[in-house]
């Protein structure tokens, strides 16, 4: 290879014990990252026109072409896609290939109304194993390690995505998916697993399980957990890695984009590296539409830039996050997205204030005598919505604490997120334990 010649995007120029998957891609200057992004984006704008109805026909009501997007700012005269697009079309209308060019599918699980389909050629596969490895990687795993996967297989992303990953990673995989937590917990002690891939309340559930058990994941092989699909505080983070031993790692993903490893955190935890040569990432207003400052809040939108059997342009996420471009300590070039925070759709209005559950969880998990697993109930009170939180004395505590505790929770709530609540604390085990993405809310409220 000649001096100046630049390395070929995608090929692993590194050694295992470098901080890089591929230090080409991760490392590369904003401004040669930015002409890849251009590049690709008119390619992805040709496929979506030429390939998909949908598309083709927002595009022409727009007066905007392929052709005339000259640069990436020029993003923002094109219209936005939306999970109700996936639905309305469902099963295949926006797929940019015929079936027979499809390798694989994938579908959410529809308890909303239909599933959103998903679909990739055998390419998105490979770039899809590439950018779970090179998240792996970023996380802290490496080629050799035992990497037991507690996300769920089948029709859900998250199993097989992470799979894939950690083989194209070169690690061990244990393929356990989700459920059966004594069995897990057997796995993670007997086969010396060093990498942990599950929810985050289900790695609190295993480490609660475990507890009852007698057995202490903390002197396990454990080094790392990388955590996602589902919004999580800064405070869960904490709880994980004293109750397992691990660095816990933020992945971010999601199925209409590609599944996980859009974006993943390195060790400094200063954030989740997004992913730029394959994805364009926005942050805007989510009620104007208008970008915001870099640094301030607003919803994640994403066009990707490699998908081929599924194109998504300025696909609206409704997560609420910020962005930086700022370099990070690990050297990686591109931006961060600084934690999300939760969902504009799952944003509740008590009183006239905005709440998001994830603020909530952030003053609950670590107190006193409770443990981290908590709901919260919303309801209607005459014409205003009122949350009750529903949380879980841990073991060992006299039910005659109960109404201190619903006292000091009230209190600390209110102080730190400015709602008022009633507060219920149930026995040990009476809040739900998911083992898959934890359900947060219960809405009572009557359907409009």
């Amino acid at each position: 290879m000649g001096a100046n010649t630049m390395p070929e995007v995608g090929v692993i120029q590194n050694t295992d014990a470098d901080n890089y998957f591929d230090r080409s891609a991760e490392t590369m200057p904003r401004e040669a990252l930015e002409a890849l992004q251009f590049a690709r984006l008119r390619t992805t704008l040709r496929n979506a026109h030429d390939n998909v109805a949908l598309h083709r026909k927002r595009m022409e009501e727009s007066g905007v072409v392929p052709e005339e997007v000259r640069t990436l700012d020029d993003l923002r005269r094109l219209p936005f896609t939306y999970k109700s697009d996936l639905r309305d079309s469902y099963p295949f209308g926006m797929f940019a290939r015929p079936l027979n060019a499809v390798a694989r599918i994938h579908a959410s699980s529809g308890t909303t109304g239909k599933a959103t389909v998903v679909g990739y050629t055998r390419e998105d596969i490979q770039n899809w194993a590439d950018l779970m490895a090179r998240s792996l990687h970023s996380a802290g795993a490496r080629a050799g390690d035992v990497i037991h996967n507690a996300y769920g297989y089948g029709l859900f992303t998250g199993g097989l995505g992470a799979h894939y990953g950690a083989e194209r990673l070169g690690a061990t995989v244990v393929p356990m998916s989700g459920g059966s937590t004594e069995r897990q917990i057997a796995l993670i002690m007997d086969l010396g697993a060093n990498i942990l891939c599950a929810t985050p309340s289900y790695a609190l559930a295993m480490a609660e399980v475990a507890e009852q058990q007698g057995v202490d994941l903390r002197k396990s092989q454990l080094r790392v957990g990388v955590f996602g699909a589902e919004p999580w505080s800064n405070a869960m983070r904490c709880e994980i890695e004293e109750r397992l031993a691990v660095k816990a790692i933020d992945i971010y993903g999601l199925s209409e984009i590609m599944g996980p490893g859009v974006a993943c955190e390195c060790p400094a935890q200063a954030g989740l590296h997004g992913w730029e040569d394959h994805f364009l990432f926005e942050v805007l207003d989510p009620e104007t539409q208008a970008p915001v400052p870099e640094g301030d809040a607003g919803e994640l939108v994403i066009t990707t830039l490699t998908k081929q059997a599924l194109p998504m342009l300025r696909y609206r996420t409704r997560d609420i996050t910020r962005v930086t471009t700022a370099p990070c300590d690990c050297g990686r070039t591109h931006l961060r997205i600084l934690r999300i925070t939760g969902r504009s759709d799952d944003m509740l209005i008590i009183r006239g204030v905005n709440v998001y559950p994830s603020q909530i969880e952030s003053v609950l998990v670590g107190r006193a005598m409770i443990s981290p697993h908590y709901q919260l109930v919303v309801e209607r009170r005459g014409t205003l919505d009122h949350v009750t939180i529903e949380v879980e004395a841990q073991c060992g505590v006299d039910a005659e604490a109960f109404p201190a505790i619903a006292r000091d929770v009230a209190r600390h709530v209110k102080s730190m997120v400015g709602i008022s609540t009633d507060v219920v604390v149930k026995l040990p085990g009476e809040i739900p334990r998911s083992q898959g993405k934890a359900v947060r809310v219960r809405d009572l409220r009557p359907k409009e």
